[in-house]
């Protein structure tokens, strides 16, 4: 057997698990790429709600790409590997006009799509956003773009302009993951982002973690310094709920709330969702 993986090494392969990652991930996204040509994708719809008991702010669409079975590919399974490349941005794309679409079919919905700041150079997703700039602008002011801060922080520069111009046009920018990577806390103050999403995992048991609750506490005050409005994310029991209303922020997020679904409320029962042209 050591002999074997030597062989696999010194031709360039890797060790046998290295081999059987790259294999594993090759099949994954032969399946992503054909569901995308087949148009098996459709947004998961999750409520974000208003800490004031209020109601429900807005709504995010969670991508989600389905196999010829009508499963779904787990996202964990593929964008990592994706991120870099042309897939991505085109599952970007289909996202986006996933979002539009929704946006015009339904006047008082209000949606957040997630972005890559990789898909800001990219053509083919800012040509989807131009044209809706022109022909629905009426839409635009109800969708919010999220952009993870580990890609924000891999092109600040390019992103801030981005958001700069977009802004203008009334679109809503979000961090999402605020607090999961390495903020340059330089940029963060030029970003100007409308809402911060502070990452799932200092919620996580935050009624009685006393490490977490200092680093929310933390980060909600260097939010409200930037006069971003505070969504928590990955909210999952009633403790957590209320001492993170408590804390302050503004809107709750995850599964004590509600989770992704292909249906929500709006959509006529039994059906979801279908990629327009």
């Amino acid at each position: 057997m050591g002999h074997m993986r030597g062989k696999l090494v010194d031709a360039g392969l890797g060790s046998p698990l290295d081999v059987a990652i790259t294999q594993r991930d090759r099949g994954t996204l032969a399946m992503v790429r054909q569901a995308l040509e087949r148009g098996d994708a459709a947004l998961a719809y999750q409520p974000v709600m208003r800490a004031d008991g209020a109601g429900v702010a807005f709504y995010e669409g969670l991508i989600r790409v389905l196999d010829d079975t009508g499963r779904v590919i787990p996202a964990r399974d593929f964008i990592g590997v994706v991120e870099d490349q042309d897939l991505g941005r085109q599952i970007d794309c289909v996202a986006l006009k996933l979002g539009l679409s929704a946006l015009r079919a339904h006047p008082t919905l209000r949606l957040s799509i997630n972005m890559s700041a990789r898909s800001v150079g990219y053509p083919d997703w800012m040509q989807v956003l131009r044209r809706a700039i022109r022909q629905w602008p009426e839409i635009v002011h109800r969708l919010i773009l999220e952009i993870t801060e580990t890609s924000a922080m891999q092109m600040p520069e390019i992103v801030k302009i981005f958001m700069e111009d977009l802004q203008d046009k009334g679109i809503v920018f979000a961090l999402d993951d605020f607090g999961a990577g390495q903020t340059a806390f330089r940029h963060l103050r030029h970003f100007c982002f409308d809402i911060v999403k502070i990452d799932g995992a200092f919620a996580r048991n935050v009624s009685a973690d006393a490490d977490n609750q200092v680093l929310y506490e933390a980060l909600i005050s260097l939010a409200r310094h930037f006069d971003m409005l505070v969504v928590a994310e990955a909210v999952e029991t009633e403790e957590e709920a209320r001492w993170l209303t408590a804390a302050g922020v503004d809107c709750l997020q995850g599964y004590h709330y509600g989770a992704p679904t292909f249906r929500p409320p709006w959509a006529p029962e039994g059906k979801r969702a279908a990629l327009p042209p």
